[in-house]
């Protein structure tokens, strides 16, 4: 459930937010009466020749601003671009995923590198809620080695990759009490497994529902595997149809 008071100040004028590319349009529109405003998102983009009309467009200096999404901010070469602004850019910080902070950091500093390709230099500016996170910090600096030192040591005390290896395993299923019976009934299977061949460095994280809890009209649950040799755990387990197994995953979401 989402709080009702901050968890850090305990103030109660705690509200749910958010603003997307067309409003963000319409306020910079507001401020900027006299500016060209282009979007590009994937409600306006349906085909790869769309992305090439608008980036070229941008790019010839049709327009004087562009608004989007986390794709404007990868290998783009715009040496005219003299600003960048991030709004919310700590909302990625949230996600349960302790890959979080890493892709936080990466994204910034790679948006804040289509700034200042020019003569004209640049900057960036970020607008955040919790300005003292190490890596937005770190990001506002470019500082790859101070980002580093703290994500690793987070990474260790917690246990995770580099320092162990994961599993994810998700259930698929159209029935959502169902996915959720599956999902306890293999977590057990696995307690009985860990104990029986003495994985005692081995945790199980879940089973509940996934950040994406439904897709494509079924439910999805899942259960994530810490440790090391998961493979010997893993090979003899017999698994229903409906699971799937990620080893190493990219993402918990």
């Amino acid at each position: 459930r989402a709080p009702d008071v901050c968890p850090a100040c305990w103030s109660d004028k705690i509200q749910f937010l958010g603003m997307g590319t067309e409003k963000l349009a319409e306020e910079a529109a507001s401020f900027l009466p006299s500016a060209r405003i282009l979007r590009w998102d994937r409600d306006i983009t349906g085909s790869h020749r769309t992305h090439e009309a608008i980036l070229e467009h941008f790019v010839k200096h049709q327009a004087d601003v562009l608004i989007g999404t986390q794709m404007i901010a990868k290998g783009l070469h715009l040496p005219m671009v003299t600003l960048v602004g991030v709004v919310n850019a700590d909302l990625g910080l949230n996600l349960p995923d302790y890959r979080a902070a890493e892709r936080t950091f990466q994204i910034l500093t790679q948006v804040a590198g289509r700034a200042g390709r020019g003569p004209s230099g640049g900057r960036v500016i970020i607008q955040t809620y919790n300005p003292h996170n190490y890596a937005l910090q770190a990001a506002s600096r470019h500082d790859y080695t101070a980002f580093y030192d703290q994500e690793i040591s987070f990474r260790r005390a917690h246990g995770y990759p580099p320092f162990s290896q994961l599993v994810r395993m998700v259930y698929s299923h159209t029935n959502h009490q169902a996915c959720e019976r599956e999902a306890f009934r293999l977590q057990n299977t696995l307690k009985q497994a860990m104990e029986l061949k003495g994985h005692r460095g081995t945790h199980i994280v879940g089973p509940a529902p996934c950040y994406f809890s439904r897709v494509r009209g079924k439910y999805r649950w899942h259960l994530i595997l810490m440790g090391k040799e998961l493979h010997g755990l893993l090979e003899s387990l017999p698994l229903p149809q409906g699971w799937t197994l990620d080893v190493d995953p990219v993402s918990l979401l």
